[in-house]
């Protein structure tokens, strides 16, 4: 049996996009933590697998234009390790910014507001950090409500323009918009006048 659990774990893997990240979860309908654990070590052996931090895993995405593997998504990672946690996270500061086309600055540090506790995780070059928020702020909203909140108050009144309405407008779907009207209405009162403006065309 132990031969058919590798079987099965490998073929998922290689049935899977490159750049996708596993947790040991991803494979509970195929067998025991353990097992799954001990044969994604394995794996990792044979190259079509690398593992990226502790119950994390990535298979590997080439780049013919750079002719060698890139890194591992941040964000992915940040979603996995929320994933393997149940937490709700959302990226928070340059890290909103940079997700909704509002920002190019490469940051250092990928920051994550989350209702679970304070965390830190490094790898190569790469950090992210987790912030807990109370339950309230984040825990029951979508992730890109909580995105578009977060965005909206790293930049700061003052500094949403009518391009960063129409930019933040583009980016989300209708069905997003509406979502966002509903969840974020205890939101502070200029963060949701902000967010009824992105979402105007959603309103009607």
């Amino acid at each position: 049996m132990q031969s058919s659990y590798a079987g099965q774990i490998k073929q998922r893997i290689e049935n899977s996009p490159s750049g996708t990240i596993f947790i040991n979860s991803d494979f509970a309908d195929i067998a025991e933590t353990e097992t799954v654990r001990r044969n994604l070590n394995r794996i990792t052996q044979t190259g079509i697998l690398r593992r990226i931090l502790n119950g994390i895993y990535e298979k590997p995405k080439y780049s013919k234009f750079l002719q060698e593997y890139v890194a591992a998504d941040p964000d992915k990672v940040a979603k996995a390790i929320a994933r393997s946690y149940h937490w709700t996270i959302a990226p928070c500061g340059d890290v909103a910014l940079n997700l909704l086309g509002l920002s190019t600055q490469v940051t250092a540090v990928w920051s994550y507001i989350s209702d679970g506790p304070y965390r830190k995780y490094e790898w190569n070059n790469t950090c992210i950090e987790f912030k807990h928020r109370t339950n309230k702020e984040i825990s029951g909203l979508s992730y890109t409500t909580i995105l578009l909140v977060q965005a909206l108050k790293t930049l700061g009144k003052e500094r949403v323009s009518g391009e960063v309405i129409a930019i933040l407008s583009d980016r989300l779907t209708s069905e997003e918009k509406l979502t966002a009207l509903k969840e974020a209405a205890e939101s502070t009162d200029w963060v949701y006048n902000i967010i009824k403006k992105v979402c105007e065309d959603s309103k009607k």
